[in-house]
C-alpha cells in the first residue's frame, strides 16, 4: 500500500499544504490553480513543507464556506486529480453518529439521570472523534456500520470527560457548546453520577452492538476494550485531568510535564478513536502503528489550538468560557512558549501527523488529511 511522489491538499480559497510521500526528493511544481488555491509548491528532502502565506492568512483561509480538497499525486507515472468534499463527508457521519447515539440511550427510568446523560451526549458538537474512528476505519477496508458502534463509545468517554471536567472542583465552567453546563441545569450529585454511567456504558455498547456484527473476530472486540479501558483511566484521561488539576499555578511547570498533561487529558482519546478504527477495521499491526503516531501528533496538536484559542478567541465564539486557563493560572503553551512559537508548533505538528500517513493510498487518506486540517485550523 505503499506510495510514492507528493500529495498536495488544497482547499478552496486556501493556500494549499503539500505532503511528502516517500521517496523524498525535489520536485519543481509549476502554478496551477484549483477553485482559486495557488498551488506554486516546492519541497526538498531537507525542506518537508513550504507554506505560502502566514498562520493567520492561513486560518483566515479556511473559513471558507465550502471546504473542498483536492489530492494531487504528483509522481513520476502519473497526475491525478481527486475532489473530496470535507465538509459534506463530516456532515454526513455527524447526522449518522448523532442518530446512533440517540438509539443507544433510550430515556428510561430513573428519567432524570437519563436525561442528564442524554442533555450532553445529545448537544450536538462537531463529532471529531467518532468521526475519526470511522475514518480511520474506512482506511484500511472497514465500513461506517463496522465502526460506529466503538465510535459511540468513544463519544460517550469524551463527553464523560467534559462532565466532570467542567464541575467546580475542576474547572468550574458555566457554558459548554452554548448550553448551561450540566451540573448547572441537573446539578453536581446528578452530574457525577451521569459520567460515571457514560462510562460504563461505553464499555457495554461497545461489547452488546459489536458482538452483532457477525464479520467482527472476539479479539478485535478485546483489544478495543483494552484501548478504552487504558484511555479512561490513570494512565489516560483521568490521569491527565488529574496533573492538569494540581499543576495549577505552578511557575516551574516544564514542557515535559505540560506534554504529559495535554497528552493524556486530551491526545489520548483522539489516539484512542482512530486506532480503535483501525483495529475494528482489520487493519494489521504495522498499519494500527502507524496510524496511531498519527493520532499521537494528532491529539498534541489538538490541544495546542485549544490553548491558542482559550487566549484568543471571545466565549460567544468558543462557545463555552474563553480565558479560563489564564485564569485558573494553568500552563499552556502559549504562556510557556509565547504565542507565536504555539502557532508555529502547531503548523510543526500537522505536517508530522500527515506524514505518518505517506504510506497509505493518498484518496484513501483524504478523510484523515481534511480532518487534520479542520483541527489545526478551527476556530472553536
Amino acid at each position: 500500500m505503499a506510495c510514492s511522489g507528493i500529495t498536495t491538499i488544497a482547499y478552496r480559497g486556501m493556500t494549499a499544504t503539500c505532503h511528502a510521500l516517500h521517496p523524498m526528493k525535489e520536485v519543481p511544481f509549476q502554478q496551477k490553480h484549483f477553485h482559486g488555491a495557488s498551488t506554486s509548491l516546492r519541497v526538498s528532502s531537507d525542506e518537508h513543507l513550504d507554506l505560502r502565506g502566514s498562520y493567520r492568512e492561513a486560518v483566515s483561509a479556511c473559513k471558507a464556506s465550502s471546504r473542498i480538497v483536492e489530492l494531487l499525486d504528483l509522481s513520476e507515472e502519473r497526475k491525478n486529480v481527486v475532489e473530496f468534499d470535507l465538509n459534506k463527508y463530516m456532515h454526513a457521519k455527524a447526522v449518522a453518529v448523532n442518530e446512533a447515539l440517540d438509539k443507544a440511550i433510550p430515556l428510561r427510568f430513573p428519567e432524570k439521570l437519563y436525561e442528564s446523560m442524554r442533555y450532553s451526549l445529545l448537544s450536538g458538537g462537531k463529532r471529531v472523534r467518532p468521526i475519526l474512528c470511522i475514518a480511520a476505519c474506512e482506511l484500511v477496508g472497514g465500513t461506517q456500520e463496522l465502526a460506529m458502534p466503538v465510535a459511540c463509545a468513544v463519544e460517550m468517554i469524551h463527553v464523560m470527560s467534559l462532565l466532570h471536567d467542567d464541575m467546580p472542583c475542576l474547572d468550574n465552567d458555566d457554558i459548554r457548546r452554548g448550553k448551561p453546563t450540566n451540573h448547572k441545569v441537573f446539578g453536581e450529585g446528578t452530574t457525577l453520577l451521569a459520567g460515571v454511567a457514560l462510562q460504563s456504558l461505553a464499555f457495554e455498547h461497545i461489547a452488546v452492538s459489536t458482538s452483532k456484527l457477525s464479520v467482527v473476530e472476539s479479539d478485535r472486540v478485546l483489544r478495543m476494550v483494552w484501548e478504552l479501558g487504558r484511555t479512561s483511566g490513570s494512565q489516560g484521561v483521568m490521569g491527565g485531568q488529574f496533573l492538569d488539576l494540581v499543576s495549577q499555578g505552578n511557575a516551574s511547570l516544564d514542557f515535559e510535564t505540560l506534554e504529559w498533561i495535554h497528552n493524556h487529558k486530551t491526545g489520548v482519546l483522539l489516539e484512542c478513536s482512530v486506532v480503535c478504527g483501525a483495529i475494528i477495521g482489520g487493519a494489521s499491526d504495522d498499519e494500527i502503528d502507524r496510524i496511531r503516531r498519527y493520532a499521537n501528533f494528532l491529539g498534541l496538536l489538538f490541544q495546542v489550538v485549544d490553548d491558542i484559542l482559550d487566549v484568543t478567541k471571545s466565549s460567544e465564539e468558543l462557545g463555552k468560557t474563553a480565558g479560563k486557563d489564564l485564569m485558573s493560572d494553568k500552563a499552556t503553551y502559549p504562556k510557556l512558549m509565547g504565542l507565536e512559537k504555539a502557532k508555529e508548533f502547531t503548523i510543526e505538528l500537522l505536517k508530522k501527523a500527515k506524514g505518518e500517513l505517506s504510506y497509505f493510498d493518498p484518496e484513501k487518506t483524504a478523510p484523515l488529511l481534511g480532518l487534520a486540517d479542520f483541527i489545526a485550523f478551527r476556530q472553536k
